[in-house]
């Protein structure tokens, strides 16, 4: 599951002892843990808007099963409270491999005053992570263009891909070494424990969404009463291995291409790529395999196509841009608006430390099938259903078959024992199947289901729906859910979706911004 922008533990055996207890036992802290932060002005990041933004180290254990072994230090962002702290929500965006020390400020722009002067909003690159030392890095000429298509014509092109994937694992072994050992989920839920202490409070709100509900879940596991509010947003299926998602999530994506697709549709006049959503889907699978044997500049082939425009099936907030990027290369044979999107939305050389830290999580979460016979049977069913990105994930998670660092079991989350938590979905989540939504409701039976129905966006809270920000902050200000079984569809409350964009003709490509995405996650899923 890839997060653009998605178990284990120190060891196995560790992470299957806190398994066992995962009901109510909280693990005892490691005997060095760091137990305060020295914040200060921060070096490398800018808050979002006028608010007070500081930045700490923390140093954590390498591996919690040796305490007084080597060790790495988390970076970390805090908003204060505007006046007396009385809480602190711990905030994560997303991932594996995605910083998130940005979203403390993020967060902070996006609570009304009343809970802007009473939280702390803090936030940390994750261990492997940004800012983070030491930091996962691979092999950045992997993502050099023209990239081998994703798509294979023949035996001889998956040979060439495997090549790929095997020398990239290989290359993230050789310069990682031990830190591969010890980049699993369970080894950030711990992480998150450490920061709670270090932070000197006994409880902490959280606030995770896409593979942040993930983290969540396993953090509520093991420390279910080191939490008191608990808002997991767009959410991954707890029942399914990283694999097993992966192949529900592309069917997912494609379906959410198929939203856009019929977007632009509806919107012909603007665009004139076609009247229905088969017209549009033909006409941009048609350019995605002429870019085959003429890829533009030199630097835009089939894969670097399919990077610009993953974006759509995760927020239509690029509707307009990517729709107009298409209509201006297609209709007017202008490639400016295109090459801007690739440069400022899709995968170049400076994704290899977040790609090379996603797969050091994912690939040791959970078992991958080693034998390729079984992937490549898969890619096949995948594919034919969900051509969008079927087997562009499928390569993306390619290099775990050929992971060194040993696999651990899928970490399983039960939220028993937690008090109340809130869960946010949309039903068209492209990046996370909302299935995964109603899995993670049963595994939190005193938490409360709001769905987005008919919602196209990958992350909800705190976004453009009033409904959802209306429970999300009533459950923040006094813990307050909304009633079991108020909503439509198994959903305990159901909010109609945020309107989708206007069209925009495509804007020139100098007045396009190269800023960070906008979208509710720092690095999707996928």
């Amino acid at each position: 599951m890839r997060m653009r922008t998605g178990l284990g533990g120190a060891t196995v055996a560790t992470a299957m002892l806190l398994a066992a207890g995962a009901g109510g036992a909280v693990a005892a802290p490691a005997p060095t843990e760091q137990r305060h932060l020295d914040w200060g002005p921060c070096t490398d990041l800018q808050p979002r808007g006028d608010e007070q933004l500081e930045c700490a180290t923390l140093t954590v254990a390498l591996d919690r099963a040796q305490p007084r072994g080597e060790t790495l230090d988390i970076a970390l962002s805090r908003v204060p409270a505007q006046g007396e702290r009385t809480d602190v929500l711990l905030v994560n965006p997303g991932g594996p491999g995605s910083p998130a020390r940005a979203w403390a400020s993020i967060t902070a722009q996006r609570l009304p005053d009343d809970l802007r002067q009473r939280y702390d909003v803090v936030s940390f690159d994750p261990r492997g992570v940004g800012a983070s030392t030491p930091a996962v890095a691979c092999d950045p000429s992997y993502f050099e263009p023209v990239r081998p298509d994703v798509v294979p014509d023949s035996y001889l092109d998956q040979a060439r891909l495997l090549h790929r994937a095997a020398d990239y694992a290989r290359a993230c072994q050789q310069r990682n070494g031990r830190l591969l050992h010890h980049m699993t989920t369970v080894d950030s839920a711990h992480d998150i424990d450490a920061v709670r202490a270090a932070l000197g409070v006994e409880h902490i709100d959280y606030l995770g969404y896409s593979y942040g509900t993930y983290l969540g879940g396993v953090y509520a596991t093991l420390y279910p009463h080191r939490l008191d509010r608990l808002i997991l947003d767009s959410m991954l299926d707890p029942r399914k291995s990283w694999y097993e998602s992966n192949l529900a999530q592309s069917r997912a994506l494609d379906m959410a291409a198929e939203n856009f697709f019929d977007w632009i549709a509806r919107n012909h006049a603007t665009y004139g790529l076609g009247t229905t959503a088969e017209e549009v889907a033909q006409r941009y699978y048609a350019l995605r395999e002429r870019l085959e044997r003429h890829p533009i500049d030199a630097t835009i082939g089939p894969t670097e196509f399919d990077g610009i425009f993953t974006l759509v099936a995760y927020t239509s907030r690029y509707w307009p841009r990517l729709a107009g990027a298409l209509s201006a290369y297609l209709v007017h044979g202008d490639s400016a608006a295109l090459r801007a999107s690739h440069e400022s939305l899709g995968e170049g050389p400076h994704d290899d430390p977040s790609y090379g830290a996603y797969l050091a999580t994912q690939c040791t979460d959970s078992v991958w099938p080693r034998d390729w016979a079984t992937w490549h049977a898969d890619a096949r069913e995948v594919h034919a259903e969900a051509p969008f990105l079927g087997w562009n994930n499928i390569w993306y998670n390619a290099p775990c078959k050929f992971w060194e660092a040993p696999s651990s079991r899928w970490f399983p989350i039960d939220g028993s024992a937690v008090s109340d938590a809130l869960l946010v979905h949309a039903t068209d989540d492209g990046a996370t199947p909302v299935a995964g939504a109603y899995a993670m409701r049963s595994r939190f039976p005193n938490g409360r289901l709001v769905i987005e129905d008919g919602g196209v966006e990958h992350g909800v809270a705190l976004g453009r729906n009033a409904c959802v920000d209306a429970a999300v902050l009533d459950y923040l200000r006094s813990g307050a859910l909304p009633p079991a079984g108020g909503g439509a569809a198994g959903a305990d409350l159901t909010c109609k979706p945020a309107p989708q964009p206007e069209p925009e003709a495509a804007a020139p490509a100098t007045a396009r911004s190269a800023a960070t995405p906008p979208s509710t996650v720092a690095h999707p899923a996928r």
